[in-house]
C-alpha cells in the first residue's frame, strides 16, 4: 500500500514528512493536469484604484480595481475596520454562485446568502471580496481568460486570489502573516484550491464547498466541466471521477499544516456529506504528521447547501483561534 493512500478516502499510514512534502508537489502537479498550469508571470504593478467609498456600520466600505495581468483588472470590495490599533489578519471573503458576485457576501443580490464579509470586517478584520471571474463585474472576464491562454476558469480564479493577497499584503492594515480565506459553495473550493498553491493563507474556511468526486452527483462530473470551472474535466477525463488525476481528499490534506475549518451539512444536495468525510479522514493523519492536531476542524449541521448562523460562529472563533 503507497503511503499516501489519499484518493482512496482510507485513513492510512503516514511515513515521513519529507515523503509527504514530495507527495504533495504530486499533488499540486495532478491539480494542473485539470487546471493548467499556475501562472508563471513577471510582478505586474497592481495599480490599484478607489472607485468609491462610504462608511458602514463599524467600517469602511471602499469599492477598489487592481490590475491582475496587462489585460485584466478585479474589482473588489475592501472593508476596513473603524478602529484600528495594530495590524490585524487579513481574509479574503470569496462568494458563492450568484450573478451579483461580490455583493452576495456583503448581503446583496438577488439571493439570500450570508454576509460573512461584513460579519468579518465587524470583528475586526480587514476583508477583501472580490469577483469570481463571470460574476458581477467580471462577466467579461471569463469569455477572454480562454483567449488569453488559460485552460480553466478554475486556475484563473486562483491567480486572481493570489494578487488579492498581494493587495493585502501591501497595506499597512494586515498583518501579512496572518491571511485567511472564507468562502461558501463556489468561494469554498476556490479557498481550498488557494489555500493549496498559495502559502501565505495561513487557514480556510470552506463552507459547502466540496465532497469526494465519486459523491458528487451520483459520480457525473458535468457541473465541474463547464467554462466556469475546469473542461478538461469533459473533454480529457469524459467528466468520470475515476479518471480524475485528483479528488479533494488530497486538496483537503494539501491544506496541512495550516488551519481547515469544514462546514458539511448533513442534507447538502451539492456536495454529499460522507464523501466529505472521507475527505476529513484522509486528511487527519497528515495534519497529525505535521504536528497540526487540531487544526483540521469539521462541522456537520442539519440542513442543506447553506451556511448558517450557528456555524458561521464557531467558524469565526475558529479563525481567531489560528490568526
Amino acid at each position: 500500500m503507497p503511503a499516501f493512500d489519499l484518493l482512496s478516502g482510507a485513513s492510512t499510514p503516514i511515513v515521513g514528512k519529507d515523503e509527504w512534502l514530495a507527495h504533495r508537489g504530486d499533488i499540486l502537479s495532478r491539480m494542473q493536469e485539470a487546471m493548467g498550469a499556475l501562472p508563471s508571470q513577471p510582478s505586474l504593478p497592481l495599480d490599484l484604484r478607489v472607485e468609491s467609498e462610504v462608511a458602514e456600520s463599524g467600517y469602511t466600505l471602499r469599492t477598489i480595481s487592481f490590475a491582475t495581468e496587462s489585460w485584466d483588472r478585479l474589482w473588489a470590495y475592501l472593508l476596513i475596520p473603524d478602529t484600528l490599533n495594530q495590524a490585524v489578519p487579513g481574509i479574503l471573503a470569496l462568494h458563492p454562485t450568484s450573478s451579483s458576485g461580490k455583493g452576495a457576501v456583503m448581503g446583496l443580490g438577488e439571493a439570500y446568502y450570508p454576509a460573512y464579509a461584513r460579519e468579518l470586517a465587524q470583528l475586526g478584520y480587514v476583508v477583501l471580496a472580490p469577483d469570481y471571474p463571470g460574476f458581477g463585474d467580471a462577466v467579461e472576464t471569463r469569455a477572454r481568460l480562454y483567449a488569453e491562454g488559460y485552460v480553466s476558469c478554475t486556475m484563473k480564479g486562483v491567480w486572481n486570489h493570489q494578487r488579492c493577497l498581494d493587495v493585502l499584503c501591501a497595506m499597512p492594515e494586515v498583518n501579512k502573516e496572518r491571511l485567511a480565506s472564507v468562502g461558501h459553495s463556489l468561494g469554498g473550493h476556490n479557498s481550498l484550491f488557494l489555500g493549496a498553491f498559495d502559502a501565505r493563507i495561513k487557514a480556510v474556511v470552506t463552507s459547502c464547498g466540496f465532497t469526494r468526486f465519486g459523491r458528487y452527483m451520483e459520480g457525473d462530473l458535468t457541473g465541474w466541466s463547464h467554462d466556469g470551472y475546469m473542461p478538461r474535466i469533459r473533454e480529457v477525463y469524459g467528466c468520470s471521477p475515476e479518471r480524475m488525476p485528483f479528488d479533494f481528499t488530497e486538496v483537503l490534506a494539501a491544506q496541512a499544516p495550516h488551519a481547515a475549518f469544514v462546514c458539511a451539512p448533513l442534507n447538502d444536495s451539492n456536495f454529499e456529506v460522507s464523501g466529505v468525510v472521507d475527505c476529513v479522514n484522509a486528511a487527519e493523519p497528515v495534519y497529525s504528521l505535521l504536528g497540526a492536531t487540531g487544526r483540521l476542524v469539521a462541522q456537520y449541521p442539519t440542513g442543506g447547501h447553506d451556511f448558517p448562523e450557528s456555524t458561521r460562529e464557531k467558524a469565526y472563533a475558529f479563525l481567531k483561534r489560528w490568526l
